[in-house]
């Protein structure tokens, strides 16, 4: 073998060790972004001042700390299944004080039944339809405690001096219609018939035309946001994506591809960011590569003063910053601060249209209108 020959097998050996050694640095450098082995905060209130930090660390002022559900009268004592085992001190405490959002004139349709001696609770309770729901909207019955004089949901062991029944007017559903209206009317008769009681009717065109009023008034007033993050460059693995989000307060929510920000106050989680779902499902969620994940807000579900739009500007400037990725529209295009700014100014004139409206972001009434 001449001498030409061994240099050219040595050349080639080289060169194909040269690729091979390239190829695995390349996918060692491309690789999904693992977790640290770093501490996270173990509760809300020290991860949300990790976020004030961060917040500050970029030139921003750190604020203060101050899919869907389906309408119903009690939400307080259902709280949000999002919140998880990291908030239930919290979650528990403010359960105890919350009062539980009654019937309503200004969002539902009230027919008085009328009785003539006390009802019991136990009997208001046996005579209550098998689904507390007409069409989309939310059925619900109180009763006048004659102990304390307050309307409640019926009690056991309590007994009532007054009975009225109730229906939204509208949701993210729609408006109540005249179909949706006689459901309304059947359930009721039935339940007052069923404690022995004569109910009284406001007359359904009326009715039918105040929800048509409050639902294009709240398709109007309407908020839900979200920002996308979007890698620079290397992916992030789920863990990584996890941990990131826990340093900022964020905990796993009860939908796989989905963690929340809890709320100071008991209702809908302050924050959402979601993921893909089918890499948190997948056997090795490790061994997937996430680009983006997306931040949301649902804006009539959480109170003002929880200022939820500049947290969610921090909470996306932090992970963007610690994740090296970027903020981006719908478009695909980064998103600037004076749109940011835009955004701010035209959520404050929302909040002001609510608040006139006594249907403030946050509040009992407003939840359950906007969901």
């Amino acid at each position: 073998m001449s001498s030409l020959q061994i240099s050219l097998i040595v050349a080639g050996a080289l060169l194909l060790l040269g690729v091979i050694v390239h190829s695995a640095w390349s996918a060692f450098k491309n690789r999904p972004k693992r977790p640290t082995q770093s501490p996270i905060p173990a509760s809300a209130d020290s991860a949300a001042a990790v976020l004030n930090q961060t917040a500050t660390d970029s030139g921003q002022d750190p604020r203060s700390e101050s899919e869907r559900q389906e309408p119903q009268f009690d939400v307080a004592s259902d709280a949000s299944a999002d919140f998880g085992a990291a908030s239930l001190i919290a979650l528990n405490t403010l359960t105890s004080t919350a009062k539980k959002p009654g019937l309503d004139a200004l969002i539902d349709v009230i027919a008085q039944v009328q009785i003539e001696s006390l009802v019991s609770g136990d009997a208001a309770l046996a005579a209550m339809p098998g689904t507390r729901r007409v069409g989309s909207k939310a059925f619900g019955v109180e009763g006048l405690n004659s102990l304390n004089g307050l309307w409640e949901m019926p009690l056991p062991g309590q007994r009532y001096s007054a009975l009225q029944c109730g229906v939204q007017m509208a949701n993210r559903m729609g408006a109540l219609n005249q179909i949706e209206y006689s459901e309304f009317v059947i359930k009721t008769q039935a339940f007052a018939d069923a404690v022995g009681g004569e109910p009284e009717f406001p007359e359904m065109m009326d009715e039918v035309a105040r929800a048509r009023e409050l639902d294009q008034f709240a398709s109007a007033h309407d908020a839900q946001l979200s920002f996308t993050l979007r890698a620079k460059s290397t992916a992030w693995s789920l863990g990584y994506v996890q941990q990131s989000a826990a340093r900022l307060g964020f905990i796993a929510g009860s939908i796989p591809g989905r963690m929340v920000l809890p709320s100071s106050q008991v209702g809908a989680p302050l924050l959402g960011l979601v993921f893909d779902t089918q890499a948190a499902l997948a056997e090795d969620p490790e061994q997937t590569a996430l680009r983006e994940i997306t931040l949301s807000l649902d804006v009539p579900q959480v109170p003002r003063e929880e200022q939820p739009f500049p947290r969610m500007r921090e909470a996306a400037s932090a992970l963007a910053q610690s994740m090296e990725g970027v903020v981006i529209d719908d478009n695909g295009n980064p998103i600037n601060p004076q749109a940011m700014d835009q955004i701010g100014s035209e959520l404050e004139q929302l909040y002001d249209m609510l608040d006139q409206r006594e249907l403030s972001a946050g509040s009992a009434l407003g939840r359950r209108l906007f969901s």
